[in-house]
């Protein structure tokens, strides 16, 4: 009897993850150069003049933050509701979400916490935890994300 060679095995299943890794890093590509385009087009591009100056002046979470949201709504409605790294795109919110979904999430919350002059992500990360009901290991992972993105 032939003793078994796990080689062909190995490398077969090397080449499904290879594929679907693949998939994903073509699709987080693709997210990279569309991300917010909708800001770019009516409803949004006019709101978005006005009130990313605006946003910038205000602490992330403060009552002027959500002042100054509130004046921009139906935009940032606009927004949410057609981009899905967004939880307000999905009606169970983060739950409905990818993984895909879940790095252009935390991508867009670390870039935005820095337009803030007082930006601060792991604050941010905390209130949203809240927010959006993150459970502590997903907050784990997201802060995790953030030390590595940090570091590269």
């Amino acid at each position: 009897m032939k003793k078994y060679d796990s080689t062909k095995d190995t490398l077969d299943h090397i080449e499904k993850v290879e594929n679907m890794i693949r998939i994903i890093t073509q699709e987080l590509f693709l997210r990279s150069k569309d991300h917010d385009a909708s800001k770019l087009c009516s409803p949004e591009k006019e709101c978005f003049d006005i009130i990313t100056p605006l946003l910038k002046t205000t602490t992330y979470g403060s009552q002027k933050y959500k002042d100054t949201l509130k004046k921009m709504r139906p935009a940032i409605d606009h927004h949410q509701k057609n981009n899905r790294h967004h939880p307000e795109f999905f009606p169970n919110g983060i739950e409905g979400m990818n993984l895909v979904d879940l790095v252009e999430m935390i991508c867009d919350w670390k870039s935005a916490s820095e337009r803030h002059s007082d930006g601060d992500i792991y604050k941010s990360l905390k209130m949203n935890q809240e927010r959006f009901n993150i459970s502590d290991q997903l907050l784990s992972i997201l802060k995790n994300t953030i030390d590595f993105l940090k570091e590269k």
